[in-house]
């Protein structure tokens, strides 16, 4: 074996002289090189008269005999019907013989355009290629064994279980169980034995070795994929298509949105990690064969989860879509340090890049919902006024609307800070940055105050369209003030919309309550006693009357709550209650009425009072308690 060796050492420096050497001399000159450098390099060694040179039958006669023998030793385990690595010394054999054929072809492959060492290395890479189809099937063997045999443990996997209701039951293997919830996401799934692992890192080791690398990454591929995939399954995700998102009715969505982030969570945050890590130790230091395969195991369920995720943000801009597309989008928003951190090798660019497309479309899908409630709120009539000048379904609507999406506030900002939002007709008010959260809260408040302005003008009396104004902007404020939106909108802001609230206040007294005023005016020239007495009873009796009218007609308004209630009262017996004793005083003192003066006084000042504590009483329990 020795005298073989040396044989093929000579071989190989005749060779590398006979290359490099354009003529005799040089050929020569190198060989001296080489006797100088080893005394197994001697001239009568390396002298094609003497040695044995390219040509020389007996240069290639140890070659040929150690093809014959790893043809006998590797057809034998190529040939076998059970599997190799059912015994360890039967695959340590059967490795170092492939060792051994990897290290010929590797050590003659520089001789190769010699007729007969190219033949002889032919027959050598055929011996390879049966070497590799036969580990190829063991790996395959090992991987899906491996994964049959190695039942996670609770210990190993924390709160992600498998365990199926009906396991018990007959007939039902064919059925995926559903995973429990999962609470804690720091734990690594070991999905194959320590021992079954090293057997595959051996195994990868040849295989790459030999040129046979992306044979290798596509098995152990396809075997992982799955793996994934049924994962994915058990944890309640469907595999669907972007139309199939798209058509499926809204209930339905939004339950698979939940599926969704939680399925996308632990794929993140356990599954490809610990995929991550058995690549790494299958594939160790071997790091292009394990990003390839990694990139390969995990491709189809990244894309799964993502392309979800996408057919989210293309589909309807329907306002109440707002909160379950925010859900996706902070959930991906989340997981991109996880996809930085599992995908990180060059071959999962394409998955990172992806994912942060997504996520950005998803924030172009939040700015387009905002947008299309606007377009609600401009497309709303003014149909039939509201009874009493109550609160508008549409001011509780976009109230509590906007009060929960500003729950997620953070996220709001992420979507509008890093965008343009169009140039709109805003008041001089506006001012700031036109990228802004507030100035898109801002903008929607304008516009549906405008809108209730128009809803207002439907009301015939003057005094209930103001009332109208004064519910519906007292809840503005109250849902404003007791929310982020309070933050959003500013100081500023609050303080305009109270003084907007206390001139519908004004015109709600100016139209209705300073007309019953004006008439207990009096005149105060001096006026005959005749005269005067006939002005005053006229006076009280069109008192009386519009008194009684307008309180039959404002005990039925609303008002939004007992604070405003109860502040509109006031406000009427401070106008009213000082004006009415003083008429009443100046009528018991005209002389001409005398005793018969109480006859046309109907109403006494606490009679006034009471009727006054009586108004706004209109559906009352709805307007004060519904939320």
């Amino acid at each position: 074996m020795a005298e073989n060796g040396e044989e093929k050492l000579l071989a190989v420096a005749r060779h590398i002289a006979k290359t490099l050497g354009h003529n005799e001399t040089m050929a020569d000159d190198i060989l001296q090189i080489f006797s100088n450098f080893d005394g197994r390099f001697s001239r009568e060694k390396l002298s094609e008269k003497n040695g044995v040179d390219e040509d020389d039958p007996r240069g290639c006669a140890a070659l040929d005999h150690s093809l014959k023998s790893l043809d006998r030793q590797i057809s034998q385990f190529v040939a076998a019907d059970s599997p190799i690595w059912a015994d360890s010394a039967d695959s340590a054999a059967f490795l170092d013989a492939v060792d051994e054929l990897i290290a010929t072809i590797r050590e003659w492959s520089p001789m190769a355009r010699d007729k007969t060492v190219g033949a002889l290395l032919a027959r050598a890479e055929d011996l390879m290629q049966q070497a590799m189809f036969r580990v190829e099937e063991e790996f395959r063997s090992l991987m899906e064994r491996g994964g049959e045999s190695y039942e996670l443990s609770r210990e190993s996997v924390g709160n992600l279980s498998f365990d199926s209701e009906d396991e018990d039951e007959e007939g039902e293997d064919h059925e995926i169980p559903v995973a429990q919830p999962v609470t804690d996401y720091d734990v690594v799934i070991d999905a194959l034995p320590s021992g079954t692992i090293n057997d595959l890192h051996e195994i990868a080791k040849r295989m790459v070795a030999a040129g046979f690398g992306k044979e290798c990454s596509h098995v152990y591929s396809n075997c992982r994929r799955e793996f994934l995939e049924e994962s994915l399954s058990r944890l309640g995700l469907q595999k669907l298509s972007n139309d199939e998102v798209l058509k499926m009715p809204w209930s339905d969505l939004e339950e698979e949105i939940e599926r969704w982030v939680k399925a996308s969570n632990v794929a993140l945050r356990i599954l490809f990690p610990s995929e991550r890590r058995l690549c790494d130790r299958v594939f160790f230091g071997l790091s292009s064969a394990a990003d390839l395969s990694f990139m390969e195991v995990c491709r189809g369920s990244t894309i799964q989860l993502l392309n979800f995720a996408d057919a989210v943000s293309i589909g309807s801009r329907s306002p109440e879509r707002l909160f379950k597309v925010l859900d996706v989008f902070e959930a991906l928003r989340d997981l991109i340090p996880e996809f930085d951190a599992v995908f990180s090798d060059q071959y999962c660019l394409v998955l990172r890049n992806e994912a942060v497309t997504i996520w950005k479309r998803l924030g172009e899908a939040i700015r387009g919902i905002l947008m299309e409630l606007e377009n609600l709120i401009r497309r709303d009539p003014a149909k039939a006024p509201v009874p009493g000048g109550g609160l508008h379904p549409m001011t509780r609507y976009v109230m509590n609307y906007l009060r929960a999406a500003c729950r997620s506030r953070q996220s709001l900002e992420q979507v509008f800070d890093e965008n343009v939002v169009p140039p709109l007709k805003l008041g001089d008010d506006r001012g700031g940055s036109s990228t802004s959260l507030s100035v898109q809260m801002a903008w929607i408040m304008e516009l549906f105050e405008s809108n209730l302005e128009a809803k207002a003008k439907i009301y015939k009396d003057p005094a209930l369209s103001s009332v109208f104004m004064m519910n519906n902007g007292r809840y503005i404020g109250q849902k404003v003030k007791d929310s982020e939106l309070a933050s959003l909108l500013g100081e500023d802001w609050i303080r305009k919309h109270t003084a907007r609230i206390r001139q519908w206040h004004a015109s709600f007294q100016r139209s209705s309550w300073n007309k019953v005023l004006a008439v207990l005016k009096l005149d105060n020239n001096s006026l005959a006693p005749n005269v005067a007495a006939k002005t005053m009873k006229d006076k009280i009796k069109l008192f009386n009357t519009c008194f009684e009218e307008i309180c039959e007609a404002q005990s039925s308004w609303v008002a939004y709550n007992d604070q405003m209630r109860e502040d509109l009262r006031i406000s009427i017996m401070k106008l009213l209650l000082p004006a009415y004793r003083n008429f009443i005083g100046r009528l018991r003192n005209v002389p001409d009425l005398g005793k018969h003066v109480e006859r046309h006084i109907k109403y006494g000042a606490e009679e006034i009072e009471a009727r006054i504590n009586g108004l706004f009483q209109g559906n009352a329990g709805f307007a004060g308690h519904r939320k």
